[in-house]
């Protein structure tokens, strides 16, 4: 988790057993995130990244 500027805000404690469900729980949670003044997120396999990162804000 981190802000737009790259910068870390955190890491977040959960872990999962497939990409479906990281992507499952992020779709649920993203707006909690943004009021904790998360930007962006990046989706690890172990220490490589899936993707990301990816913007919790609208598409401009």
């Amino acid at each position: 988790m981190e802000k737009s500027d790259g910068s870390p805000v955190g890491m977040s404690e959960e872990t999962f057993t497939t990409q479906a469900d990281a992507e499952t729980w992020l779709g649920e949670n993203w707006r909690a995130l943004r009021e904790d003044e998360v930007d962006q997120v990046t989706l690890l396999d172990d220490e490589n990244v899936v993707y990301g990162p990816m913007s919790l804000h609208d598409p401009q």
